[in-house]
């Protein structure tokens, strides 16, 4: 069975800025007619909002758990009525009719976190009726080059200086390639803010992302390496930031791309980072790419720098042999417990018994039925209808 914490959604409650935000959207496009869809519906007060603010019909999907904790709290504010709540990833669910108002907060970090990109697209060409309104309509992504020595050092100091004499380089280079939170002030910014794109969710048609930014330096300064944020603009006239010292409160913070070592720059020195984000599976795959010429001058290169979030993953050899196109797999011991197991749901048999067959089959990893059944129960939780 698997755990959730309730911290991280009372963190997006206590945003004011951010629940503000898309609340004053709500307000604005919900009327007593209205249906909405809240994609991601978490604790449920976008949905609770929504029927606060007249609509007729909600739909609230939510993947977690926590939607039990939703459906309790429905009740408890008397909008069981009006909600229904759907347990589940938005790109598998049908819905039964069309809705006026899609409601998605699903950010990470950055609006690109999971297959947040993905579901916003779906839901809208799927789902959104013709007039329709998208909450939010339209993000816009920024990035400044940064000063950050002490969160550089609690990324790297472990693995440069462990006290024992023992050599983390290969761990250090997949610490600096991995993509981490920042939470900067005003002074640790060394550059103007540069937008490297802009998403909106009315025309978008690739849940990936890329741009390019350029700095001249003008005056001498070390930089560890980029902060990333992004402005949301729930409705015309309406939205929220999460930058760097914007709202103390906010519970996205930055992202931080740091450069494989600092680099002292002088005033003059251009920078320039190509961002990419491409979605990989359920989650994406972040490339920086930077280049520091000296002066005006591009072609005398001072720095030149090419990392990706992949080049942060520990990924054995072996992993990856798994994964290529032409690998014949064969079923390891889990492998042939779960396809025992679902063979034995698709015959109709109940947990308990199924439980008992494999623990007798497969003795070595349950040692008791009630080790059995909790496996079972797993698999049941994530494949039964």
């Amino acid at each position: 069975m698997h755990f959730y914490s309730i911290e991280g959604f009372g963190s997006m409650i206590r945003d004011r800025g951010r629940t503000g935000a898309y609340a004053d959207a709500l307000r604005a496009a919900v009327s007593p007619d209205s249906v909405v869809l809240d994609i991601g519906t978490g604790s449920g007060i976008l949905a609770f909002l929504a029927c606060r603010f007249g609509a007729r019909k909600v739909y609230a999907i939510e993947p977690g758990e926590v939607i039990q904790l939703a459906r309790a709290a429905a009740a408890a504010n008397g909008f069981a009525d009006r909600i229904e709540f759907i347990q589940g990833i938005s790109t598998r669910v049908n819905l039964p009719e069309k809705v006026d108002v899609i409601v998605a907060e699903i950010h990470g970090v950055l609006p690109a976190f999971e297959a947040s990109l993905l579901s916003v697209m779906d839901a809208r060409d799927r789902f959104l009726a013709p007039g329709g309104r998208l909450i939010p309509q339209r993000e816009t992504l920024w990035a400044a080059l940064v000063n950050a020595p002490a969160t550089y050092g609690r990324l790297v100091e472990p693995w440069e200086n462990n006290g024992y004499g023992l050599d983390y380089q290969a761990t250090r280079d997949k610490a600096v390639n991995q993509f981490n939170r920042l939470r900067p002030s005003g002074d640790n910014l060394v550059s103007e803010p540069r937008c490297w794109g802009t998403l909106d969710y009315r025309t978008l048609s690739s849940p990936n992302l890329a741009g390019q930014v350029l700095w001249t330096l003008d005056r001498a300064t070390t930089v560890h390496g980029l902060a990333a944020w992004f402005d949301c603009e729930t409705a015309d006239g309406i939205g929220f930031s999460n930058s760097p010292g914007s709202r103390p409160e906010a519970a996205f913070g930055q992202a931080f791309f740091s450069w494989p070592r600092p680099v002292q720059l002088s005033a003059g020195d251009q920078v320039a980072v190509h961002i990419r984000a491409d979605l990989a599976g359920e989650d994406y795959i972040w490339r920086w790419n930077t280049d520091v010429t000296m002066g005006a001058d591009t072609s005398r290169t001072r720095v030149s720098f090419r990392q990706s979030t992949f080049l942060g993953a520990p990924l054995s050899p072996e992993s990856l042999r798994k994964r290529a196109r032409t690998f014949v797999p064969a079923l390891n011991e889990d492998g042939c417990i779960a396809r025992e197991i679902l063979r034995q749901m698709a015959d109709g048999l109940p947990l308990d018994q199924i439980a008992q067959n494999v623990a007798t089959q497969f003795p070595r990893r349950f040692p008791t039925w009630q080790n059995a059944l909790d496996h079972v129960a797993d698999l049941s939780a994530k494949y039964s209808l």
